[in-house]
């Protein structure tokens, strides 16, 4: 197959119709350029090139041939330079993928900054269920950056961002909530039936594991897929939700209770080989926004 260089070289001779001039043009000796010309002659299969006694001329194959050169070598070029720009932060797009609740609770403050500050380059987010779907994920080279729970076993760079409290979210008539927010003990709730999660929601395993614990398995009157369901579904009396404290709202009409012993986890930014310019960059912006809602990392 015909190389990027082999082009250049077609292209180059045919534009100043001397072999001699286009070595001197690309930098390369002579026999050099003129050994690229006959491989890549001998791959198409057709003369490209004709020597005449006053310079240089295409062939009809060549000037078919060099249409489509000039195109690849454009497109190549442009190509280069969306990597630079998205590298120094002038362009391109940065993929994010997260968990559902990070959506929820960390990222919109963290996504307005980045828009004011860093307009050129765009943002994809790709949301995902559990820690694991998202480590798997990003391993497999959906996105740039993964913002999430700190994976077990990952082997390249992690940098901690922060710990998430948990709070347990009930009605407001609920009889814990008589006193209005507080604390209460896991184990006080042994009895209650829960605003579960899906099983294979990432916050299902992290109710469960709180559980553990206090000496129960949660009993379920309700599993959600959605997370910002969970504590709606506890305001209106369906039972208690366990969630993030970071992503329930100002103006919840529920009540929110500390759970005792605490439920907290850390919130990490990792990426398979290195922190480029654009996943620095966010990390640092997801570092500052954060700050208000996450307790520092151990």
């Amino acid at each position: 197959m015909a190389t990027l260089r082999q082009l250049e070289y077609l292209v180059t001779v045919a534009d100043v119709s001397s072999f001699t001039r286009a070595a001197e043009t690309l930098h390369v000796t002579q026999p050099a350029l003129s050994h690229q010309i006959r491989t890549l002659e001998q791959e198409v299969g057709a003369l490209l090139l004709e020597r005449l006694p006053r310079g240089v001329r295409p062939t009809s194959a060549g000037r078919a041939m060099l249409a489509h050169a000039r195109s690849v070598i454009e497109e190549a070029e442009t190509a280069v330079l969306a990597a630079r720009r998205a590298a120094g932060l002038v362009g391109g797009e940065l993929r994010v993928a997260t968990v559902y609740s990070i959506t929820l609770g960390i990222l919109p403050a963290a996504l307005a900054t980045w828009s004011e500050r860093h307009p050129a380059v765009n943002l994809r987010l790709f949301e995902h269920r559990h820690t694991q779907e998202l480590a798997d994920a990003v391993a497999d080279g959906q996105a740039d950056l993964a913002v999430g729970p700190q994976p077990q076993g990952w082997r390249g760079p992690i940098e901690p961002l922060g710990t998430e409290e948990f709070v347990v979210a009930v009605s407001a008539d609920d009889p814990l909530a008589a006193a209005g927010p507080g604390e209460v003990a896991l184990s006080a709730l042994a009895d209650r039936r829960w605003v579960h999660f899906a099983p294979d929601h990432g916050l299902a395993d992290v109710l469960d594991r709180a559980c553990e614990p206090a000496g129960f398995q949660p009993r379920v009157a309700v599993r959600t897929e959605q997370t910002a369901s969970a504590p709606i579904l506890a305001a209106a009396g369906l039972g208690p939700a366990l969630v993030p404290a970071n992503l329930v709202p100002d103006s919840y009409n529920g009540v929110l209770l500390a759970p005792v012993p605490p439920v907290r986890r850390l919130l990490t930014a990792y990426t398979r080989s290195q922190f480029d310019a654009p996943s620095r960059a966010f990390t640092d912006v997801l570092k500052e926004t954060a700050a208000q809602k996450l307790r520092p990392a151990p």
